[in-house]
């Protein structure tokens, strides 16, 4: 008895592994679709370059997010920055977000270095990514501020699940009350001996 076959190759000709495989040269390395119909044919394998391009079209998507499903998930300190470039004698300032691995998480292109273009890459990248950072790092530029504020206030109010989860107040440790009897004072302080217990 054979393997239970996936759903989604219901209907093909092709077993998964070849239809997986075509998909998978295709988008993972610069291939035509013509180099890929040749490289199945080497390995005794006759398939159409239409196929294949069928094929990248209805389980690419597919492929893609199970891989990203699998991925690592990213960290949780972000670093952000943008830098200006030129585009066809036009200034234009790239966004760039990267997290503390060195992954790059989101890039933009805005002809503009404003509030307006720091929430769109806020809200690119909390979509992509799913949750807010722990941390942001930026170079104090005043529009990362007041996206950040706009946008983390509509998260909030939208869903009660986006806000941080709070523990409860018998695992938080509590201050100590009493700082002078640790060593928290002026000299004279400590001098006079009042300190003491």
């Amino acid at each position: 008895m054979g393997t239970p076959r996936d759903p989604i190759y219901a209907g093909h000709r092709y077993p998964a592994e070849i239809i997986s495989y075509a998909v998978c040269l295709y988008f993972r390395f610069p291939l035509s679709l013509r180099m890929v119909e040749e490289m199945l044919a080497a390995r005794g394998i006759s398939v159409t370059h239409e196929t294949i391009r069928q094929w990248g079209l209805k389980f690419g998507q597919v492929f893609a997010n199970r891989i990203r499903r699998r991925a690592p998930r990213r960290g949780d300190k972000w670093h952000l920055d943008e830098a200006v470039i030129s585009i066809a004698g036009k200034k234009h300032w790239l966004w760039r977000a990267v997290d503390q691995d060195g992954f790059v998480l989101d890039i933009l292109v805005q002809s503009r270095r404003d509030k307006k273009a720091a929430k769109r890459l806020f809200r690119k990248l909390l979509k992509k990514q799913g949750r807010a950072p722990r941390v942001l790092v930026t170079d104090k530029l005043r529009s990362y501020a007041a996206a950040k504020r706009e946008i983390m206030r509509r998260r909030s109010r939208k869903s009660p699940t986006a806000r941080a989860v709070s523990w409860p107040s018998f695992a938080v440790p509590m201050p100590p009350t009493n700082t002078f009897m640790r060593g928290f004072g002026t000299r004279s302080f400590c001098r006079s001996g009042s300190g003491q217990m």
